[in-house]
Formats: C-alpha cells, sequence, structure tokens
C-alpha cells in the first residue's frame, strides 16, 4: 500500500499525459560466474517495493505496469524461485504485468499518448532498450519530483532507520569492549559483519576501520593494518535494513584511555558536533551545522598552537559537516533551492560528523601527529527540534573510557 500512496503522489505533481520509467540496477559480475550481492536501483525500490533484478516499471494516471522476469525452471534451481508476471498483479498492486523480454514491443504502446516523459538515466542494462522506444517523447529528470518525495521520511523510513541506528549501536559497542592492542582492523571490521549478519541487516557501505595515522585518510577501506598501544581507532560503519541506512562514526583509543593530547583534540571535535546538533531544527538554514563546526575548530585549533589565526582549516578539516540519510548513505534531495540553502523540515534524516586530522608536520607538535578524530551521528529533524537516532551510543569521553573498562 505504500508503494501505491506513494506512486500517486508522484504522478498527482506532474502533467496528465505524463508517463513515468523507473528502471532497476542490472546483475553486476564478481569474477567467473559469481555476481556481486544484488541491490535494486533506490527509486525503484521507493516505488515498487520489488527487489529483482531485470525490472522496469511503468507508471501513468492510467495505470501501473511492471517488465519482470518470468518464471525459468532451470534458473530457479539455480537462483531461486522468482516472482513471475502472473503472480506481479496482486504481489505488487500493479494493472498490468509483461515479461521483461517484452519491453521493446510493449512501451511504444504504453507511451503513444504521452506528452512528457519522466526518467532518469543511469547506467543500466535495460538503458539501450529503453532510449531506443523513446525517440519522439519530450523527456524530463525524474529526480526534480522524486528525490524530493524520498527527502523527507515517513514513519515507515523511520522506524527502520532507527532499526539500522540500534543494530549499528550494538555492533560499534561491541568493537569498543573488544578493542586491544595488537589485533588488526580487520579483527574489528569482522564484529561488524558478524553483528550486521546476526539480525540480517547489510553493510550499508564499505566500512572504515582506522588505527593510528590511517584515521586521518578519509575514506580508509584497506583495514588490514594492526592496532599499536597509544593509537586511536576511528570507525565509520553502518547496516542497512530493508534498503534504509545507519551512517556512525566513533573515534576511541585502542587501550581504552585517551592520552592528554587526543582528549583535547577529541573534545574539540565533541563540542563542534554538539553545538551543531543542538541547532537542527526545522526552518534552520541547512549551512549552519557546518558554520559551526568550522567555527568551533578553528578555534580550538588556534588555542592548541596547531592553526595561526589565519591559517587554512582544511589542512585539518576538509569535508562537509554532514549529507542527507535514507535509502542511499549520501542520500538524494537538494541542498538548495534556486539560489538559496534551504531550510531544515520535519522528516529530513542529516548526518552530523565534523572532524580533524592531523598528519605529520614539523611546524606542529609531535604530540598530535598522527591524530584523527570523526564523530557521526544521525539526526531526524522532528516538530520539536531533533531527535538523535544513534543517541544510544558512547560518545563522551568519560562514556567511551567507561564502556571499554566493562570488558
Amino acid at each position: 500500500m505504500i508503494h501505491q500512496i506513494r506512486q500517486k503522489r508522484l504522478l498527482s505533481q506532474l502533467a496528465k499525459n505524463t508517463l513515468v520509467i523507473v528502471s532497476t540496477n542490472p546483475e553486476q559480475w564478481r569474477n567467473g560466474d559469481v555476481h556481486y550481492p544484488f541491490r535494486p536501483h533506490s527509486d525503484f525500490w521507493y516505488l515498487t517495493g520489488f527487489t529483482e533484478p531485470e525490472a522496469v516499471a511503468v507508471f501513468s494516471k492510467e495505470g501501473y505496469s511492471i517488465f519482470l522476469r518470468d518464471h525459468n525452471p532451470m534458473r530457479e534451481i539455480w537462483d531461486g524461485k522468482r516472482l513471475g508476471v502472473a503472480n506481479a498483479p496482486q504481489t505488487l498492486n500493479a494493472d498490468y504485468a509483461y515479461p521483461i523480454s517484452e519491453l521493446k514491443t510493449q512501451l511504444p504502446q504504453l507511451i503513444a499518448n504521452a506528452t512528457t516523459l519522466y526518467y532518469d538515466f543511469k547506467p543500466c542494462a535495460l538503458d539501450d532498450e529503453i532510449m531506443a522506444c523513446l525517440t519522439t517523447t519530450k523527456m524530463q529528470s525524474l529526480g526534480e519530483y522524486l528525490h524530493e518525495m524520498r527527502l523527507i521520511k515517513d514513519e515507515n523510513e523511520i522506524a527502520l532507520m532507527q532499526k539500522a541506528a540500534d543494530i549499528s549501536t550494538q555492533a560499534h559497542q561491541l568493537a569498543m569492549q573488544q578493542s586491544k592492542a595488537g589485533i588488526f582492523e580487520y579483527e574489528i571490521a569482522s564484529i561488524f559483519d558478524a553483528n550486521f549478519r546476526k539480525n540480517n541487516a547489510e553493510h550499508a557501505y564499505t566500512p572504515i576501520v582506522a588505527g593510528g595515522k590511517n584515521a586521518c585518510i578519509l575514506h580508509y577501506i584497506k583495514n588490514d593494518q594492526i592496532l599499536n598501544e597509544g593509537d586511536l581507532l576511528l570507525i565509520d560503519a553502518g547496516c542497512e535494513v530493508d534498503g534504509y541506512a545507519a551512517d556512525i562514526t566513533r573515534t576511541f583509543p585502542v587501550n581504552g584511555r585517551f592520552s592528554q593530547a587526543q582528549r583535547q583534540i577529541y573534545q574539540i571535535v565533541l563540542d563542534a558536533q554538539l553545538a551543531a546538533i543542538e541547532c537542527i531544527k526545522p526552518g534552520e538554514i541547512v549551512t549552519k551545522p557546518h558554520q559551526i563546526t568550522t567555527k568551533i575548530i578553528r578555534q580550538g585549533l588556534i588555542e592548541l598552537g596547531i592553526l595561526q589565526t589565519d591559517g587554512d582549516l582544511s589542512q585539518f578539516y576538509m569535508h562537509g559537516t554532514g549529507h542527507w540519510l535514507g535509502l542511499d548513505v549520501h542520500d538524494v534531495g537538494r541542498y538548495k533551492q534556486g539560489e538559496q540553502h534551504r531550510q531544515y523540515q520535519i522528516g529530513m534524516v542529516t548526518t552530523v560528523e565534523p572532524g580533524i586530522y592531523i598528519r605529520k608536520n614539523d611546524k606542529i607538535n609531535p604530540i598530535y601527529w598522527d591524530i584523527g578524530v570523526r564523530i557521526e551521528d544521525d539526526v531526524l529533524v522532528t516538530e520539536g527540534g531533533n531527535r538523535v537516532l544513534t543517541k544510544n551510543l558512547a560518545k563522551t569521553i568519560n562514556e567511551i573510557e567507561l564502556l571499554m573498562r566493562e570488558k
């Protein structure tokens, strides 16, 4: 039912003689006869709830047609049962269902009376077949409408994101408690693998498990180095539940005790993150958290003598403070409306993730070298302000050290 509501809401924003086409992702070969695990395209999943590959959905005010793989007894022995054409109308609440092999013949008939076609072009094995049918129809981007819908989460989406946040929180807690010098980053990464699978969840993205100087590499994913006594460990990992993601980062000492220099840097990042979260509410501009974090981090680094008053902050803090979160980890939705930065609205979910990364630099006191700290939480905009979906995960210095003593 939720998918029907979304379909009707989308069509209500479009002209009468409009056709909408969405296609899912293709399967991708890994090697030999092995595919990567399949994940539907998020737009297709949002509108249909259908999770099989090789599918195209066509929507108009006259009806909903789905093109999909039909039953194939031989392939189903190898790959599992397919929904099939006969079951699709009832299961997917579609008006019409066709084998995907009939897309070329059926699509011209479906678009015959359409004056405008909405379709977002993306890498897909079916794109050439679709394009061959669309030579005379005016085409426009679907994202302008659909991605704005996806930006505002409903109660069901929020519940799934909260579940993903809770599972991810549990895995981060276990990682803190099992961390120690002498083990490898991949041993900590395996905690997330096991915990996510135990809860029937998937990784929302490749996890970052970065000890010591590796934490100063923003997208470090090798996760194969030993954890040393005195290092900080930065973990950026989150799971996906029914397509909806969590995105959490915590940084903590491998041995369970922050050094004085680590405490100083960590507290600056924490102060910046807490202040940024505090400002998020309906009507506030979306750039405000970044304005707050850069101001606090700049002042903190100046006070420690790491940054000159007129110095370039980007050498220590070179990324944004957050991004939309939902079916995609970096979810869809504009950050501007026209030339103006947009305001937060109820139902938006954003990350808040300031950081400081200090590489070896002869101009900086060596006690700060190779310290990389990022703290990230998932924040839902509510009527009264905001709700931190990941609030149950230890974050202050005292909370982290206490949790890590409970091994």
